[in-house]
């Protein structure tokens, strides 16, 4: 088991601060809130992970547990696409801020194509493509 230690008073103090002031004192201390690290250890004990999708005024993060193939994590969007699977298109963040943008990381060769039985990675970002004939079946 993790223990963290942390300080309710130091979280509510550190939350009030402007940007520029907490980034002076994280800067100054080297540390700064324990929340981040309380939540990714939460996520952790509990097999979870989270991966992207991404649109022209959206990016949304998916929690799914740890081992979770695509068609499933395609699931957690919609039901049907679990279904309608066809690929995921996968890239990840890493490549994404190296190369600026998707096209680039295309053009990079980075990005890539999955089947059914990819497991999901923590962090991936996926465009899913569904047969929207069996997508749309009732």
């Amino acid at each position: 088991a993790t223990l963290r230690m942390f300080s309710a008073k130091f979280e509510e103090k550190f939350y009030n601060m402007d940007a520029e002031e907490a980034s002076n004192y994280v800067k100054h201390k080297g540390k700064g809130s324990a929340l981040p690290d309380i939540a990714r250890d939460g996520f952790d004990m509990l097999h979870l992970q989270s991966f992207f999708t991404v649109g022209p005024d959206e990016v949304r993060s998916w929690t799914i547990h740890k081992g979770t193939k695509a068609p499933q994590a395609a699931a957690r969007i919609h039901g049907d696409f679990e279904k309608a699977f066809v690929v995921a298109e996968t890239m990840k963040l890493e490549d994404l801020k190296t190369f600026g943008s998707e096209e680039k990381v295309k053009k990079a060769g980075r990005m890539q194509q999955y089947g059914r039985n990819y497991v999901v990675e923590d962090g991936d970002i996926i465009h899913f493509k569904i047969n929207q004939k069996v997508a749309g079946k009732k």
